[in-house]
Parts: structure tokens; C-alpha cells; sequence
């Protein structure tokens, strides 16, 4: 899915190896789901405003064919050679969001606390409390988001990118989530016109998120697009 990853790629880990604790408290079956509470619903109004601003600047534009689109055209999958946040820290890039976004984690011995176990994650797309133990069969309850799909970049500026800044697109942080699978595979590569969290709580964020990703690798939007992206910034503040 050009939107995020399954995570398939994750090395499988026994359940008998020794485990390094992060926090003290014991992470729930990772099955469990349940309600968790509402993001916060508003962003400051000078994010908003800034947000705004940037979109009034983005070049508006149709979709472009998906002609060429492969995931390989934005390097290595969650390689930690890039020149973003995090990049070079000895960490693939699926780790980092992980450890960046779950709480309650615990953590693989002599990894240099890069890779993940288990943790618990407040979904910012649906709400819901998610618990994660990576394995065969378990990883993919939880996977890493592009906020801006790859395949979406691609129709809209990322060919023009060079390689080494479409992989860099692929692995910023600011443009990378973990979130409920199930949420990753309704979304797909949709932009703000054809998808929007069900947590309507998280939109302005999620929408701002997109907006200044868009500027910084000089994407374009197309009308639909745009409009979408103003209606939600409009009920922000």
C-alpha cells in the first residue's frame, strides 16, 4: 500500500527471548481494543493560520498519471540513511515511529534500543486503543502511515524530486504515523478529498500535517483537494 507499510518486513522474534523494559507497567494482550479518549480538538490559531498560509501558496494542478509509481522509486524501505530527523541515529525508520508513538513499550536486547516488542498505541485515525507485539500474525495491527501516500506525492511533484529526496519524503517523521492497520488499508493513497480520520477530533492535525509536507517537497494539490483542506483548517479555532 502506497499510503503506509504492513510492517511485514519486521524481523520475527520468539517469545522466549529476554526483554529490556522501557516503563515498569506490563503491556496488555495484543488483542485488546478499547475506547480511548478524544484527541484535542483544536490546534493553536497560530498553527491554523500558518497551515492556511502555507495552502494558499501551493500550486494548484490535476493529478498526473501514475505512470512509473513504484514504491522502489522512493529508496529503501524505512532506511535510516537520510538527511531528515532521525536519520543516521542507527535506527531503521519503522522503529523509530514506533518507540516516537506507542507507550508501554519494551524493547529488543542488543539492538541499541532501536527495535520495538510490544507497546500500546491511542490511534490518532479512529480512536481506538491498540495494543502491539511484533511477530508473524501481530506486527500488522499496528503499521507506519505516509500522511501524504507515496503514491498521491508521486502524481503530484515527487517525480520531479530527486532520488535521494523522495526517500527522504519516504522517512521524515513529520510525514509518517503509527496507526491502526485497519485505518492504513481503508485509506490507501487517498488525499483529503477522499479520506479524512474517522476521529474527526485529529483532521486539523492531520490536515495541517499534509499541507506542510506538501510545501516543504514542493507537491501541488489539486482543486478538490484544496478545498477540502480549507474546510477543515476553516473549523479548527
Amino acid at each position: 500500500m502506497s499510503g503506509g507499510d504492513s510492517g511485514a518486513s519486521a524481523p520475527t522474534v520468539t517469545r522466549t527471548v529476554t526483554v529490556t523494559k522501557v516503563v515498569t507497567s506490563t503491556a496488555p494482550a495484543p488483542t485488546a481494543r478499547t475506547s480511548a479518549p478524544a484527541s484535542v480538538s483544536t490546534l493553536p490559531k497560530a498553527t491554523v493560520a500558518h497551515a492556511q498560509e502555507l495552502l494558499a501558496k501551493l500550486p494548484v494542478k490535476g493529478r498526473a498519471p501514475k505512470t512509473g509509481y513504484d514504491r522502489k522509486e522512493f529508496g529503501v524501505r524505512w532506511s535510516d540513511d537520510v538527511t531528515v530527523q532521525l536519520g543516521h541515529n542507527g535506527c531503521d525508520t519503522r522503529n523509530d515511529i514506533l518507540r516516537r508513538d506507542l507507550t508501554d513499550r519494551t524493547l529488543k536486547p542488543n539492538t541499541h534500543g532501536c527495535v520495538v516488542l510490544t507497546g500500546v498505541l491511542v490511534d490518532p485515525y479512529t480512536r481506538t486503543r491498540i495494543t502491539f507485539q511484533r511477530g508473524v500474525g501481530t506486527s500488522n495491527a499496528i503499521q507506519i502511515d505516509h500522511v501524504v501516500a507515496l503514491s498521491d506525492a508521486w502524481q503530484k511533484g515527487a517525480q520531479q524530486l530527486t532520488p535521494e529526496r523522495r526517500q527522504d519524503l519516504a522517512n521524515d517523521p513529520r510525514n509518517l504515523l503509527a496507526v491502526s492497520g485497519s485505518a492504513n488499508a481503508q485509506k490507501r493513497d487517498g488525499d483529503a478529498a477522499t479520506w479524512l480520520p474517522k476521529n474527526k477530533s485529529y483532521r486539523c492535525t492531520y490536515v495541517a500535517k499534509q499541507v506542510a509536507v506538501k510545501a516543504d517537497y514542493h507537491l501541488w494539490v489539486t482543486k478538490a483537494e484544496k478545498e477540502a483542506m480549507a474546510r477543515v483548517l476553516s473549523n479548527c479555532s
